[in-house]
């Protein structure tokens, strides 16, 4: 029963018209069993043995009848076809319970999926997600280990085995970091995360997790330092502290520290906090090149450096005529940012007299106050605190705010209501600050104007 459950989900959904699938005659409704006499299980087998320029397929008709074709293509190129669910498999939930999970802090009531712990090596590969590496199957890593898939994404914490098995209240915790240097051993590049919980694993307990990740780089690619982040939903879990200015700005002293020997001795800082953690400490945030190639920028590493640079660039381009035709405007994000949006904002109206615009904190009352994010703020608090506001003609949001592909908040209030309810457009913007200045100026760009401005900031980031 396990093994048809399992092979449902590689039943064929669709094939993309003109594709190499098509052109070798798959059709919808059969299952994808092998491809050059490999099992398919799932997404990851698919995407590897796929690869190839001449492949052979295997397929199940609904009836039981089994055919096979060869295929054709460029290497690389999509075979072209969609299945049951995009893993080819269910995801895999977390085994973990752990001390500072965000899940076990959210509030009751809200969609389901938001309440789905994933724990997924698939999904570290194929879409950046962190994982744990506690329900890996020896199966499982050895595949990871013969296919080179690689980087891998991998929720650190601590290495001390005995304290990672405590913070992640999974007696196998441990056995994580000896996959993380078996992982090492092979060539399997890792970019690591540290969620630091103030007197728990920061301090000596940092120092040796620090210690002993350098000692896999360069296997170790990366390693960002992110503060644990403590709604105002705890009751009845571990009791955790925020961090404090000055707790904050000892823990930036400790990495920088041991990022700038690291420097001396590799050629990379290897460890990086979190803007977070200098929004904190009420420190600047370190210049552009401090972050390198900005490996952990989805970490919240460097993203308002980047930014703001993006934005500096982008306005030393436009001209000011670009500028005044701009129609009043405001922008709404998390406490953190506000700051920083809002100079970004000053220095556009320096360039340009006539821009009017303004910037609004909001402070998060649905999770608590101690969430100054702006990826958690919720639709309910951006009409609360936005309601009888001079807002302009228009209200520039985030993108992360929403749900990835929606227009739709955490609290499942939609840009739809929030318009309906302030009265003015909601235009959610890229955390990118070329498409922020287009965005102020009320310029919307084209998939090839985009790819256009990506191309020239790199060239300008690699050749100044």
């Amino acid at each position: 029963m396990k093994g048809a459950c399992v092979m449902s989900l590689t039943v064929v959904r669709s094939v993309e018209p003109r594709s190499p699938a098509q052109r070798a005659g798959v059709r919808t409704g059969e299952i994808l069993t092998h491809i050059n006499g490999h099992p398919i299980v799932d997404v990851l087998d698919y995407k590897f043995y796929s690869y190839d320029p001449r492949l052979e397929l295997t397929l199940k008709a609904p009836d039981g009848a089994v055919r096979t074709l060869r295929v054709r293509k460029a290497e690389g190129e999509d075979l072209g076809l969609e299945f049951e669910t995009y893993l080819m498999d269910r995801a895999r939930s977390c085994a973990n319970h752990c001390i500072f999970c965000f899940v076990d802090q959210m509030p009751p009531g809200m969609r389901p999926s938001l309440y789905f712990k994933d724990d997924d090596a698939r999904l570290s590969f194929l879409l950046g997600n962190y994982l744990t590496l506690t329900n890996l199957s020896p199966r499982e890593v050895q595949r990871i280990i013969d296919l080179r898939i690689s980087p891998i994404n991998v929720s650190v914490h601590t290495t001390d085995r005995e304290l990672r098995a405590e913070m992640l209240k999974n007696p196998r915790a441990g056995e994580g970091i000896s996959i993380m240097e078996r992982f090492a051993q092979t060539g399997i590049t890792m970019n690591c995360q540290i969620v630091s919980c103030p007197g728990i694993n920061d301090g000596p307990a940092l120092d040796k997790t620090l210690t002993e990740l350098a000692a896999l780089f360069p296997a170790v690619n990366s390693v960002s330092v992110v503060p644990v982040g403590v709604t105002k939903y705890r009751e009845g879990l571990y009791p955790l502290q925020t961090y404090t200015q000055e707790t904050a700005a000892a823990l930036i002293d400790q990495v920088e520290a041991f990022a700038a020997n690291h420097l001396k001795s590799a050629g990379t800082r290897l460890v990086w906090c979190s803007d977070e953690f200098y929004l904190l400490a009420g420190r600047d945030l370190p210049p552009e090149d401090y972050f390198e190639d900005f490996t952990q920028l989805d970490n919240g590493v460097g993203m308002l450096t980047l930014l703001t640079q993006e934005f500096s660039r982008a306005l030393e381009w436009m001209e000011p005529e670009e500028l005044a035709g701009a129609a009043p405007f405001s922008i709404a994000t998390g406490v953190s940012a506000a700051p920083f949006l809002a100079k970004l904002v000053d220095m556009a109206k320096e360039k340009c007299s006539t821009i009017e615009g303004a910037v609004y904190p909001i402070v998060n009352h649905f999770f608590g106050e101690t969430i100054t994010v702006a990826g958690l703020v919720t639709g309910g608090d951006l009409i609360a605190q936005l309601r009888g506001k001079y807002l302009g003609k228009r209200l520039l949001i985030p993108a992360n705010m929403l749900r990835s592909g929606e227009n739709v908040f955490l609290d499942d209030v939609s840009t739809e209501d929030v318009e309906r309810e302030l009265g003015i457009p909601v235009q959610p913007v890229a955390p990118d600050g070329y498409e922020l200045l287009d965005a102020i100026c009320g310029i919307t760009l084209t998939p090839d104007t985009q790819k256009a401005a990506w191309e020239n900031e790199e060239f300008y980031r690699y050749n100044p």
